[in-house]
């Protein structure tokens, strides 16, 4: 089983010119605002503050980097809240359309979804996008501790209907809990594997 025992911030990039290429394999994630990125991404690295949990959704803007170890992980700016100029919202968009255009800069993405709601038109898009780009991805179905293990199991079902995946592509997670990890911490280490492989 993978173990991460020492994540750590690297940069932060604006533009498509600053995205990080690596021998490792980059791990994107990506989700809408407030579905709970910063804690996901905490809990991967056993950390409390490796990435800044806000109040206020919409808070990251820039696509930034952390180095796992055996991975470096992409955080992507939150897409689809309200409260964002036009203009703001225009750039995260091109911002997100040059990640997903090039291979290199991800070899898989965690789409991160609301284990509680139906995804959203904005997560159907974001979906849309890595089906068209050939990214394989597997889906995050964070904050299940809010939920009873039926309605998890509901979420799921219909979190993999909305996205015409198989329910086994979509983890119950939580970050209180911990719930889910170990699922996670597999499809990372097949990832590294496969990297290994076409190395």
């Amino acid at each position: 089983m993978l173990k991460i025992t020492n994540a750590e911030f690297i940069t932060s990039a604006a533009s498509a010119s600053q995205f990080i290429k690596s021998d490792k394999p980059i791990i994107a994630v990506c989700g809408k605002s407030n579905v709970g990125k910063s804690s996901f991404i905490n809990m991967l690295a056993n950390r409390k503050k490796l990435a800044k949990v806000s109040k206020e959704p919409g808070r990251t803007r820039l696509v930034n980097y952390f180095d796992f170890g055996e991975f470096i992980l992409a955080d992507l700016p939150g897409y689809g809240y309200a409260r964002v100029s036009r203009e703001e919202k225009l750039k995260w968009a091109k911002l997100l359309d040059g990640f997903f255009a090039d291979k290199e800069n991800a070899s898989h993405v965690l789409a991160l979804a609301d284990i509680r709601h139906l995804p959203t038109a904005d997560d159907r898009q974001m979906i849309e996008y890595l089906y068209y780009n050939l990214l394989p991805f597997t889906v995050i179905a964070t904050k299940a501790d809010k939920v009873s293990k039926a309605q998890a199991a509901k979420g799921v079902r219909e979190i993999a209907a909305t996205y015409k995946c198989g329910a086994d592509n979509v983890i119950a997670t939580s970050a209180e809990t911990r719930q889910g990890l170990d699922k996670v911490l597999e499809v990372l280490q097949s990832v590294i594997e496969r990297g290994k492989e076409d190395a």
